[in-house]
């Protein structure tokens, strides 16, 4: 298979993920600015949901053009992200309906963090095989900046399990932050 076949069908799903993630969206039962305020929690998971897809497949673009050589581990492990990526209008649904839900955030965490280490594996996956791409544990965000990033997810889903369960979401919401100041520098 072609990197080109793979990164549109890539490409494909993803923007699947984030049309749907819309369709979701509750709508208020008055449409007044009480009720859409009254929604604001299904506001903020739709709209971490949809950046943080948007930044795996920006991230994904840039990084790409780079790859000349992909091999059945690649398209492997993409099927595997785009499994769980397809999960985020379910998650982000059942969080956005129950948002101080230990359960409801836990399993948006899990979900986040899997891809986030799937992400993580492709890169390492594809810096072997291309390695005059240079890719280090997620393509070329420093190294410190992708520990960074997996610390304060994990430390949301810690936060999350003992003491205030939106707090994945608002580690989720900074670690985004960081990557996407990252980008910037990279």
């Amino acid at each position: 298979m072609s990197k080109e076949r793979l990164t549109a069908f890539e490409d494909a799903i993803l923007a699947i993920i984030m049309t749907i993630l819309v369709l979701e969206l509750r709508k208020p039962s008055e449409i007044t600015l009480q009720g859409f305020w009254s929604l604001h929690a299904n506001f903020f998971a739709y709209t971490l949901s949809f950046f943080w897809i948007g930044t795996m497949w920006v991230s994904h673009h840039n990084n790409w053009q780079h790859v000349q050589k992909i091999n059945l581990n690649t398209v492997m492990l993409t099927l595997v992200l785009l499994f769980l990526a397809s999960l985020f209008p379910y998650t982000t649904s059942i969080v956005s309906d129950h948002f101080s839900n230990v359960t409801a955030q836990v399993f948006y965490g899990i979900i986040i963090i899997l891809i986030s280490l799937l992400n993580v594996v492709i890169s390492v996956n594809l810096g072997k095989l291309n390695p005059k791409a240079h890719f280090g544990l997620l393509y070329t965000i420093p190294t410190r900046i992708v520990y960074l990033d997996l610390l304060f997810k994990v430390l949301g889903l810690i936060l999350a399990v003992t003491i205030y369960p939106p707090a994945m979401m608002i580690s989720i919401f900074c670690a985004s932050s960081l990557l996407l100041l990252s980008f910037n520098r990279a």
